[in-house]
């Protein structure tokens, strides 16, 4: 399948998903009082969810390391990892719309550089002026909206 409105639609699905999983997790860790509880809970229900989509779409992989794979490709958990943590930790702390918004600026600012240069094995796309400039628009939006959330700056 190669199409873009749907691959959108799909994102902003999975964009929504993000702010609604840091509440749940955040108020599961405050509950619980361990955000670490809390990041192996999520994981433990994702990997049986994950395992069983597996299952039922593609049946038991034959092997799961393949030697023409660098290794750094699998390294992709721990970013997960790190970020299932500190937003369990820091969003009921700093607010859903800080960490969220700030989680965003990181974003633009990882996407553009992996795309300008093409880092990991990524399609490689130029910074033109007028990306760079859709790029300063989103980062003054995520600015304007945490002038209204961060305390203290009205």
């Amino acid at each position: 399948m190669n199409n873009p409105f749907a691959y959108s639609v799909l994102m902003i699905i999975a964009g929504i998903g993000i702010p609604i999983m840091a509440t749940l997790n955040g108020g599961l860790g405050a509950r619980l009082q361990s955000p670490t509880l809390a990041a192996t809970i999520l994981f433990l229900v994702g990997l049986l969810m994950a395992g069983t989509y597996l299952l039922i779409t593609e049946g038991i992989p034959d092997k799961i390391f393949h030697s023409s794979t660098p290794i750094y490709y699998y390294f992709g958990g721990f970013f997960v990892l790190f970020y299932i943590l500190t937003i369990t930790w820091v969003a009921p702390r700093f607010g859903i719309s800080n960490a969220i918004a700030f989680v965003l600026l990181g974003q633009m600012i990882a996407m553009s550089l992996i795309d300008h240069f093409g880092l990991l094995g990524a399609q490689q796309f130029s910074l033109a002026p007028q990306r760079m400039a859709g790029l300063g628009l989103m980062v003054a939006g995520v600015f304007l909206v945490l002038n209204k959330a961060v305390p203290g700056t009205s």
